[in-house]
C-alpha cells in the first residue's frame, strides 16, 4: 500500500565528491526516481562534477596560480613550475578542453591531437614509455595505439593526462588529499577513531573546501530543501560528505540532514561515535527506500522516533540503532530511476588507459540500472555475504527492466546502459535480451557477472545481439585450489570456455584479479600470472585489475578465519568506521613485493605486450618456475 506523502516535504539529494566525472554516479538518481513515484517533491544535484567544473574554471585557475605563486620556491615541484610557467597557456586552453571532453567541441580535437595545442606538464612523461615498449618512432609515440586516423580518441587522452597535470597542481598547492575518485579516503576509511576527521573539517576550509560549500549552499537556495540526503558509495566520499553538511547546517540548521549508501552500509554498523551527528540527523543502513520513506514521515511527525527502519540517530547525546523490521521495498517497485536535474552535458569523457575495455569506466555517459538487487550466487569466502546489498536476492521482470530501459532512454536521449549488479543474473539477462530484441530496442550495455558455465557461446551471442559490448567478471587468484577455497564456483578451465565464448560473441572481456589470499605463496601467485598470460594470449580476456586481497569483518573469512588458516588481529578500539580487519597468514607470503610484478605484467599486457615473455621476468624478486603447462589454456579451450 502507497503511503501518502507528507504534504510539501522537499527532498534533495545531492552526489557527494568525489565519485566520478564521466557520468553521474547512480544513487541519487534510484532515490529520486523512487520518492517521485511516491508522490515527493524530490530534486538531486551533483556536487561531485559541479566542484571539478568549478575548480578548473578561469576563476578557480587564477585562484590556484595565487596559491601556488604564494608558496615558497623550494616547496614548488616539477609539476607546479610547469603549470606556472605555462600559466598564461593553461588559463587559455582550459575552457576549449573541457567543452572538448564534454563533447561540445570535438573539432578541436585536431588541434589537441598532434601535441601543439596544450601545455605539457610531467604527467606526459608516460608518453616515452611506449615509445620505450613499442620502439615508436620519437616524433609519434601513441601510432600504436591510434594510429593516423583515431583523432578524437588521441585528443581525449592528451587533454586527460593535462586534466590530471592541473589536479597535480591542486593536489601539491592546495589540499593533499585532491582526487578524482579517492579524494581524503584516508580519512574514513576502516577508521575506528573519528579524530583524524574531525580534525579535518575542523581546519580553516581550503580552496577546494570553501568552493565545495558555496556549490552546496547554492544547490539549498535553489531548491530550499526540507531535507538534505548525501550518499557515499565510497570513502573517498565521506570528507566532502561531511563538508557539505557542515556548511548547510551552519547556514541552514533547520534542514534534516541524512548519510547513507555503500560506505555507511559497510563501515558504519557499529557505529557510536555522537559526533557525526553534530553533522547529521540520522544515517540510514543497506536499501535506503524503506527506511528513508519511515524517516520523512518522522520528519513530518508521523512516526515516532521508535518506529524508524535501519536508522542511526542521537538522542540524550548517545547514538541509538532503531530498527522495526519493516519489508523492504521489492525491487520491482522501486520505480524508474530519473536523471532529471543532473547536467547530462557537462560530464567529462576522459581516457586515461589505452585499453578498449578499461576505458568504459571513465569514459561515456553511461545511464547506470541494476538488474537484480543483491547476489544470486553470494557464498564467495572474501565477499560481503553478510549484508542487505549481496543476501537479500530480489530480481525484477524482464519486461518490468525493458519498460525501465525504454523510459531512460526518454527522458537522457541517450541509448548506453552500465548494468551496475553485483553479478548479474544469467536467467535475468537472457530474458532481459529476448524482452529486448522483442521490442526491437537499440542500446549499448554492458555488467558484471559470474564466469560461470550457464554462459554457453550461444547465449553470449544473443547477449552480444542484444547490444551487450563489455562484460567483467571475477576471475579472483587463477588457481583452482584457491578458487575451490573462495567457494567461487568455477574453475580456471571454465573460466576460460566461458570467456572465450564472449570474446568469439565480440564482447570485450574485463578480469578482476586478485593475490593475497589466505595461504596463497610464491608458487601460487606465480602460476596465477601464466594463467592469465594465456588468457590474454587466448583472446579469452582484454583487460584486468589486480587488488590486494581485503579481510572484512563481514565475510566468511573475517567470520571464520580458521577455516582459511589464518587468525585475525584485534582491531583498535573506536566507534566510528570498522570494515578492513588485519590477520596473520603462516605462509609469510610477502605479497605486496610480488604484487608490483603483477601489476606491472598486466598494465603491459593490457597494451599488448610482453605476452610471449617468461612471467618471472616482471618481478623484481626471485620467483620459482611456473608448474603452469605453457598450453594449458589452449588445451582447455580444445
Amino acid at each position: 500500500m502507497t503511503p501518502t506523502p507528507p504534504s510539501g516535504l522537499r527532498v534533495l539529494s545531492v552526489i557527494a565528491p568525489m565519485t566520478q566525472l564521466n557520468t553521474p554516479y547512480p544513487s541519487t538518481a534510484y532515490l529520486t526516481g523512487f520518492l517521485r513515484s511516491r508522490g515527493f517533491a524530490a530534486q538531486q544535484v551533483d556536487l561531485a562534477l559541479g566542484l571539478v567544473l568549478a575548480l578548473f574554471s578561469v576563476p578557480g585557475l587564477k585562484a590556484l596560480h595565487a596559491a601556488v605563486q604564494a608558496l615558497p620556491e623550494a616547496r614548488r615541484g616539477p609539476s607546479l613550475l610547469a603549470f606556472d610557467s605555462q600559466f598564461d597557456r593553461y588559463l587559455a586552453t582550459l575552457a576549449p578542453t573541457l567543452a572538448f571532453l564534454q563533447g561540445r567541441d570535438a573539432t578541436l580535437a585536431y588541434r589537441i591531437a598532434p601535441r601543439g595545442f596544450l601545455p605539457e606538464g610531467p604527467r606526459f612523461a608516460q608518453l616515452d614509455a611506449h615509445i620505450v615498449a613499442e620502439g615508436e618512432p620519437e616524433t609519434d609515440p601513441l601510432a600504436w595505439a591510434f594510429g593516423s586516423l583515431g583523432q578524437q580518441d588521441r585528443a581525449r587522452h592528451i587533454a586527460t593526462l593535462y586534466l590530471n597535470d592541473l589536479a597535480d597542481v591542486l593536489r601539491q598547492a592546495v589540499d593533499e588529499r585532491f582526487e578524482f575518485v579517492r579524494y581524503g579516503e584516508r580519512l574514513a576509511m576502516s577508521q575506528p577513531s573519528f579524530d583524524p576527521l574531525a580534525t579535518a573539517l575542523a581546519a580553516p576550509p581550503n580552496l577546494v573546501d570553501s568552493t565545495l560549500q558555496a556549490l552546496a549552499l547554492e544547490a539549498v537556495a535553489l531548491h530550499q530543501p526540507d531535507v538534505l540526503l548525501i550518499s557515499v558509495p565510497f570513502p573517498g566520499a565521506v570528507y566532502g560528505a561531511f563538508r557539505i553538511a557542515q556548511a548547510v547546517k551552519a547556514a541552514h540548521p533547520h534542514i534534516r540532514t541524512v548519510l547513507g549508501g555503500g560506505y555507511v552500509n559497510t563501515e558504519l554498523r557499529e557505529l557510536k561515535e555522537p559526533r557525526v551527528f553534530d553533522f547529521f540527523d540520522a544515517l540510514t543502513l543497506d536499501a535506503g527506500e524503506r527506511p528513508l520513506l519511515a524517516l520523512l514521515e518522522h520528519f513530518a511527525g508521523k512516526r515516532s522516533a521508535s518506529r524508524l527502519v535501519r536508522t542511526f540517530i542521537r538522542q540524550d547525546g548517545v547514538v541509538r540503532y532503531v530498527d522495526i523490521g519493516e519489508a523492504d521495498i521489492r525491487f520491482e517497485d522501486v520505480g524508474t530511476p530519473t536523471w532529471d536535474g543532473l547536467p547530462l552535458n557537462q560530464y567529462l569523457s576522459l581516457l586515461d588507459m589505452l585499453n578498449p575495455m578499461h576505458r568504459l569506466w571513465s569514459d561515456g555517459r553511461w545511464n547506470k540500472l541494476t538488474v537484480a538487487h543483491g547476489c544470486y550466487w553470494k557464498k564467495c569466502s572474501f565477499c560481503d555475504v553478510s549484508l542487505d546489498y549481496i543476501s537479500r536476492f530480489d530480481a525484477a521482470s524482464a519486461e518490468t527492466l525493458a519498460d525501465r530501459i525504454e523510459a531512460i532512454v526518454k527522458e537522457t536521449g541517450q541509448t548506453g546502459f552500465h548494468f551496475v549488479d553485483e553479478a548479474a543474473p544469467p536467467k535475468s539477462l537472457k530474458a532481459l535480451a529476448a524482452e529486448i530484441q522483442k521490442r526491437q530496442l537499440q542500446i549499448s550495455w554492458w555488467g558484471n557477472i559470474r564466469f560461470e558455465k550457464t554462459f554457453t557461446p550461444e547465449l553470449c551471442q544473443q547477449l552480444a545481439d542484444s547490444g551487450c559490448i563489455a562484460i567483467s567478471g571475477g576471475l579472483e587468484v587463477a588457481s583452482d585450489r584457491l578458487l575451490k577455497l573462495m567457494k567461487k564456483g568455477v574453475s580456471v578451465d571454465q573460466v576460460a570456455r566461458v570467456t572465450k565464448g564472449f570474446s568469439d560473441a565480440g564482447i570485450l572481456v574485463h578480469a578482476y584479479l586478485m593475490y593475497g589470499f589466505p595461504t596463497q605463496t610464491v608458487q601460487d601467485t606465480v602460476d596465477a600470472l601464466e594463467y592469465v598470460r594465456q588468457l590474454f594470449q587466448a583472446g579469452c580476456i582484454q583487460s584486468g585489475y589486480f587488488h590486494r586481497f581485503t579481510c572484512t569483518v563481514h565475510s566468511p573469512v573475517g567470520k571464520a578465519p580458521q577455516d582459511y588458516g589464518v587468525t585475525l588481529v584485534p582491531p583498535p578500539e573506536g566507534g566510528f568506521a570498522k570494515n578492513d580487519i588485519g590477520f596473520h597468514d603462516p605462509t609469510g607470503t610477502d605479497h605486496d613485493a610480488l604484487g608490483l610484478g603483477l601489476k606491472k605484467a598486466l598494465y603491459n599486457y593490457m597494451h599488448g605486450i610482453g605476452i610471449e615473455e617468461d612471467v618471472r621476468s616482471w618481478f623484481s624478486v626471485r620467483v620459482p618456475r611456473t608448474t603452469v603447462a605453457r598450453q594449458r589454456i589452449a588445451r582447455a579451450l580444445g
